[in-house]
């Protein structure tokens, strides 16, 4: 069992960078890919970034490529989203989730363990 829960979501003027994290518990931390969505008012959840295990693969959606850095510290248990340049398209709620298969994270269906969410506010 995994229980995620994120933090450094806030509002921030376009342009500007936040930087949420997910702390993960259990021991297998490490052998988890990790992968962040959001969901913005009226629309789907979406995928974001992915990480595998190992922090050697990582992949991104095109509307967040070289904006975003996805990183993970397993001595912490603990993933990151590094976000800059950030629009008002940014804006939603961010969900870390995290399955042993990376390949489930990238499509975003049938992942094993979602976050609560945080909240992300780009003002223009």
């Amino acid at each position: 069992q995994v229980q995620l829960v994120e933090s450094g979501g806030g509002l921030v003027q376009a342009g500007g960078s936040l930087r949420p994290s997910c702390a993960a518990s259990g021991r297998t931390f490490r052998s988890y890919a990790m992968g962040w969505f959001r969901q913005a008012p009226g629309k789907e959840r979406e995928f974001v970034a992915a990480i595998a295990w190992s922090d050697d693969n990582t992949y991104y959606a095109d509307s967040v490529k070289g904006r975003f850095t996805i990183s993970r510290d397993n001595a912490k248990n603990t993933v990151y989203l590094q976000m800059n340049s950030l629009k008002p398209e940014d804006t939603a709620v961010y969900y870390c989730a995290a399955d042993f298969s990376y390949r489930t994270v990238v499509a975003g269906k049938e992942i094993d363990y979602w976050g609560q969410g945080t909240q992300v506010t780009v003002s223009s």
